[in-house]
């Protein structure tokens, strides 16, 4: 009987990651296979989940629902803050990514994603939260078993 991926099994495949109105943000093609353990936690659960069963060789497509995917978008995570709080050596402009540090010493990425005279609005929403992932597979290799 032919292998299929379980969990815990570490595998390599090629995948193109696009949105669904076609726009490819991702894709491994030409280059090397992307290498994971599936259950370990390590890349999106959809994508886990979607590579399960799989055999070496097999391609598949799959709709990896925001809460499989990069989460929900969440509104509160969007906030402005005064420009004079951003420090002096940065020059912001819409679409920059920039990171903040918590109390607890952990960094949050953030997009400037508005600006006027007095503040910035800054978004620490993932640049892929809310959004329906589609990703093109091929099983490449089950490297352990």
């Amino acid at each position: 009987m032919e292998r299929v991926v379980r969990n815990g099994d570490t595998v390599k495949i090629h995948y193109t990651a696009r949105l669904k109105d076609g726009n490819v943000f991702e894709s491994s093609k030409g280059h090397v296979p992307f290498q994971f353990t599936v259950g370990e936690g390590s890349v999106i659960s959809g994508l886990e989940k979607a590579v399960i069963g799989m055999k070496v060789g097999e391609t598949k497509t799959v709709e990896v629902p925001p809460e499989e995917g990069f989460g929900p978008r969440h509104e509160e995570l969007v906030f402005k803050v005064e420009k004079n709080s951003i420090p002096k050596d940065i020059e912001p402009f819409i679409g920059q990514n920039l990171q903040m540090q918590h109390p607890d010493g952990g960094y949050v990425n953030l997009v400037v994603t508005d600006m006027d005279d007095e503040s910035i609005t800054l978004d620490a929403n993932h640049p892929l939260a809310g959004n329906e992932i589609i990703f093109d597979l091929e099983l490449v290799e089950i490297v352990t078993q």
